[in-house]
């Protein structure tokens, strides 16, 4: 299960970044390319938080959708890795978005 390594990672990185401060609420985004199951990460946060500045926070879990630009320009939605623009040429695919995974908001006391 490498949900429990990115919880992992993931407290350490907020909890280093609140210092002494206690931490109230964790928004965290992932991409929908990353794999990542958000209710696993959710399940391992709280295990996670114990004896942290973080132990009694809320976690918010926002899904970001996947995007990638075609070679003609066009932005498309993806659904999976490989996917193709509706222009003429039916160019190349590369991905823009929805392979992320980043912190975006701490609220701290």
């Amino acid at each position: 299960m490498h949900e429990l390594s990115i919880t992992r990672s993931l407290v350490e990185l907020v909890a280093e970044r609140a210092g002494t401060r206690r931490v109230c609420r964790v928004q965290v985004a992932f991409g929908a390319l990353t794999g990542v199951d958000p209710r696993a990460i959710v399940f391992c946060y709280e295990l996670c938080a114990q004896g942290t500045v973080l132990e009694g926070s809320r976690l918010e879990i926002r899904t970001l959708p996947a995007r990638g630009t075609c070679e003609c320009g066009q932005t498309v939605s993806l659904s999976a890795l490989r996917a193709r623009c509706d222009c003429p040429r039916a160019g190349r695919v590369t991905v823009v978005g929805g392979d992320e995974l980043v912190v975006t908001e701490m609220e701290l006391e």
